[in-house]
C-alpha cells in the first residue's frame, strides 16, 4: 500500500497527463510525473517497493536492452505478462520512471532504463534486485560532463547496494571499473568496438593494453574478468555448457550484445534461460528505432544514433548499397555542443566507385556538410530530412538521425501517415 500522498500525487500527475493528451500538448508522461513529484517527492520510492526490479544504464542500448528485458521477464508467468512495468517510450529520469510505474502499480516486475546520472539516486529510492551495466562514453560533454566522473558515480552508487546482482559488459573498461568492487556481478562478454574513451585505467591512470577481446592495465592489478555469457553469430553461451541458438529480428553485432545482457538479467531473477532468448529476439522494433516506413515514393530504414559510439554502431549497420540520409540537430537533447562529429569515422562512406547519393540534412546540416567534406564523403545538403529523402531516387533509403532530429521525422512520418488515412471531407473538416 502506498500512503496517502503518494496516492494523491499520483492523481494529480494523472489529471495533468490527461489534460496534456487531451491539448494535444504530448503524451504527458513527463508532466505528470513531475507534477506527481511536486506534491510527494517520495512517490517514485513509493511505487517503487514490493516489486522485483531491473535497472538498466549505459550511453547506448538502453532502451533495446530494456524492451528485450521486459519481454523476456514476460516469461515468467503469472508474475510476468501485463505485470511488467516498463518505461517503453525511453523516458528514463525521475519523471519517466514514477509515470511508467504508475500505468502498471499491480506490477510485481519492472524493467526500467535509466540515465546513467540518475542511476544512484534511483537505486536508492527502488533497491533494484539487478542492474544491467551496458557502456560508457562521451556523450553530451555540454550536458553530462567527464565521463571518469559519471563512472566514479556509478561505482560509488553500486557500493550502496551489495544485494543487488550487477549484469556488467566485461568488454567495457569504465563498466567494469564501475562493476568491479561489487559482491554479486555477472559478467557478459557484450562487446566494445568503441574504446576512445577508455584508453588509461580509470582506477589507476595507467595504460589499457588490448590483445583481441583481452584488456588489461600495465600494472596488471586491473584487467578483464572472464566472462559467464557471451555469444556470436548464432548462439548465445552461458554458465555450465549453456548453449542456446540466438537470430535476433534486430540487427547488428551491437543488439547482439544487448540480447546477451538483457537474458543474463532475467535468467537472474528466475527466467528459463531458452524461453528468455526467444523472447528477446522477438523484439523488432524500439520506440520506432530500426522500422522501416513508406514515405512517397520511398522505403526508409531509420536508425538513431545520438554520440560518437552510437554512430559507430549505427554506420556499422547501414546498407551502403542504398541511398543515406544522415540528419542532424543540436538541441538540448542532443547537446548544443556538436564537436563529436569529428569523432565519428564518416570515412566508412568513401567507396571505390561512390555511385549512390548522401545527403546531408537536419537543423544542423551544415555542419554535419562541412564534416562529410573533411572525411571525402561526396554529398548533397538539404535541411528538411523529407525533401532528403524526396531528393533520392525512388526505392529504399537509409537514414541515420540523432535524437531529435529522430523524433521530429518519426512525428511527421506518421503525420502524414494519419492524414492519408483520413477522408478529403474529414481533412478539409479541422478548423483552420
Amino acid at each position: 500500500m502506498i500512503t496517502a500522498r503518494a496516492r494523491l500525487a499520483l492523481a494529480a500527475g494523472s489529471a495533468a497527463r490527461w489534460a496534456s493528451r487531451t491539448t494535444g500538448r504530448g503524451a504527458g508522461a513527463m508532466i505528470g510525473g513531475l507534477i506527481a513529484m511536486k506534491i510527494d517527492p517520495t512517490v517514485l520510492a513509493e511505487l517503487g517497493r514490493g516489486r522485483r526490479s531491473v535497472v538498466v544504464t549505459g550511453t547506448n542500448g538502453k532502451s533495446t536492452t530494456t524492451r528485450m528485458v521486459a519481454a523476456a521477464l514476460a516469461t515468467l508467468g503469472p508474475a510476468g505478462g501485463s505485470g511488467v512495468a516498463c518505461n517503453t517510450e525511453g523516458a528514463n529520469m525521475d519523471a519517466g520512471l514514477i509515470a511508467a510505474l504508475a500505468a502498471n502499480r499491480t506490477a510485481p516486475l519492472a524493467a526500467l532504463e535509466v540515465d546513467e546520472m540518475h542511476v544512484p539516486h534511483v537505486a536508492d529510492a527502488i533497491d533494484p534486485a539487478v542492474i544491467v551495466l551496458l557502456n560508457l562514453s562521451r556523450d553530451q560533454l555540454d550536458r553530462v560532463g567527464e565521463i571518469n566522473h559519471i563512472e566514479r558515480t556509478l561505482r560509488a552508487g553500486l557500493a550502496r547496494h551489495p544485494n543487488a546482482i550487477v549484469v556488467a559488459n566485461c568488454d567495457d573498461v569504465l563498466m567494469t571499473s564501475a562493476a568491479y568492487d561489487c559482491p554479486k556481478v555477472v559478467w557478459v562478454a557484450a562487446g566494445g568496438g568503441w574504446a576512445g574513451d577508455s584508453v588509461s585505467c580509470p582506477r589507476s591512470g595507467e595504460l589499457i593494453v588490448r590483445d583481441g577481446t583481452d584488456w588489461h592495465s600495465t600494472g596488471g592489478d586491473f584487467r578483464r574478468p572472464t566472462p559467464s555469457w557471451w555469444f556470436d553469430e548464432s548462439a548465445l553461451y552461458g554458465p555450465d555448457g549453456l548453449v542456446l541458438p540466438m537470430q535476433l529480428a534486430l540487427p547488428g553485432a551491437v543488439n547482439r550484445g544487448n540480447a546477451a545482457q538483457a537474458v543474463a538479467a532475467a535468467v537472474a531473477l528466475g527466467a528459463d534461460p531458452a524461453q528468455a532468448v526467444a523472447a528477446a529476439s522477438s523484439v523488432d522494433e524500439v520506440a520506432g528505432r530500426y522500422r522501416t516506413v513508406t514515405v512517397g515514393a520511398h522505403t526508409v530504414r531509420l536508425l538513431l544514433a545520438k554520440n560518437p559510439a552510437g554512430w559507430q554502431e549505427a554506420l556499422s549497420m547501414v546498407d551502403t548499397d542504398a541511398p543515406v540520409v544522415i540528419a542532424v540537430n543540436g538541441q538540448v537533447p542532443d547537446g548544443e555542443d556538436l564537436s563529436w562529429l569529428w569523432d565519428v569515422n564518416f570515412e566508412h562512406f568513401v567507396l571505390p566507385s561512390q555511385r549512390l547519393p548522401v545527403v546531408a540534412s537536419g537543423e544542423r546540416g551544415t555542419d554535419l556538410a562541412v564534416r562529410l567534406g573533411y572525411a571525402g564523403v561526396t554529398h548533397t545538403l538539404v535541411h528538411d530530412p523529407l525533401a532528403a529523402i524526396a531528393s533520392c531516387p525512388p526505392g529504399h533509403v537509409e537514414l541515420v538521425a540523432n535524437y531529435t532530429a529522430f523524433l521530429q521525422l518519426d512525428r511527421r512520418v506518421q503525420r502524414a501517415r494519419n492524414e492519408r488515412g483520413r477522408g478529403p471531407a474529414q481533412r478539409n473538416s479541422r478548423l483552420p
